[in-house]
């Protein structure tokens, strides 16, 4: 005698339920309309030809029946995500491609090196890259269009995973004119905050590193916000401001005598470049060798 597979959809709610108490719980988690939700589990419920949720007029929860049910959909669910995980794997494995999203510093000044190497070892993956800000590699990779995401923001939300890659550090400079270039003695915290300062836009790692670092202390306004440090970079050496940059986006200019970096006294501004992904703690595929590669690497060039 044949029988029919229950849908997948409706374990979800089953398991839903039991982990958070209610189909409506269970029914917004899944992105399922709560009718459409009652409605399921009833036709599951016809076809197992038993009662698996208790209804009342103060919501739903499940009966001994029901939490048996749930307790081996939770482990078809499983398994059936180890299904899609090596489905998934053997794709990659077949069509060879590789995502990246990188924060822009690290973009414009490490990842054409470490791709580069990357690409001499495995010609056969195509890599596509994408440049954001660090909060928006986050969202990339939480909602997985991107296989790895590399930044420079001083934490990572969670579920992703993240590994220290290499390590950064942020400085203030100025054009040589100005009135900071001569000061002997080094710049306070506090004035340093005081300041109207070139900042990159609010989500960039190099913001955020500086908003933690100052947020102790009374801000001034942004003299302006700019997209990226090649603009900040530009504008400081117009001589419109002051700005605390990354010194691999400086690194070229301060060697030139084009700009001067201001020591500030007690202000740490060293920060960590990280990978960061969502899925198994250990990263593996082509996504898992250029995080080895680059950890191997650093910031060397």
């Amino acid at each position: 005698m044949s029988r029919k597979w229950p849908d997948f959809a409706v374990l979800e709610l089953l398991v839903g339920v039991d982990d958070h108490g209610s189909l409506g719980a269970a029914s917004r988690l899944a992105g399922m309309a709560q009718p459409n939700a009652s409605r399921a589990v009833k036709q599951l419920e016809r076809q197992f030809g038993m009662t698996l949720l208790q209804r009342s007029p103060t919501g739903s929860t499940l009966t001994p029946q029901g939490t048996v049910i749930a307790h081996w959909a939770r482990r078809v669910l499983s398994d059936t995500r180890r299904l899609l995980d090596v489905a998934d794997g053997l794709r990659a494995e077949r069509t060879a491609e590789l995502t990246v999203a990188a924060s822009m510093t690290v973009a414009e000044h490490l990842m054409p090196a470490w791709l580069g190497q990357f690409r001499s070892l495995y010609p056969d993956v195509t890599i596509h890259l994408q440049v954001h800000n660090s909060t928006q590699v986050f969202d990339r990779v939480a909602g997985r269009t991107c296989d790895v995401g590399f930044v420079e923001s001083p934490s990572v939300p969670r579920p992703l995973k993240s590994l220290t890659v290499a390590r950064d550090r942020l400085v203030v400079v100025v054009h040589p004119t100005h009135p900071w270039a001569r000061r002997r003695k080094a710049l306070s915290v506090a004035e340093l905050a005081m300041t109207p300062l070139l900042a990159r836009e609010p989500g960039s790692g190099t913001r955020t590193t500086l908003d933690v670092a100052l947020q102790e202390y009374d801000r001034a306004a942004p003299l302006l916000e700019l997209g990226s440090a090649a603009a900040i970079r530009t504008s400081v050496l117009a001589g419109v401001g002051p700005a605390v940059m990354s010194t691999l986006a400086v690194a070229e200019q301060v060697e030139a005598g084009e700009l001067k970096v201001i020591d500030v006294e007690g202000l740490d501004l060293d920060r960590v470049l990280r990978a960061a992904w969502r899925g198994p703690r250990q990263l593996e595929g082509p996504a898992g060798e250029l995080v080895r590669l680059v950890r191997r690497v650093g910031t060397d060039r």
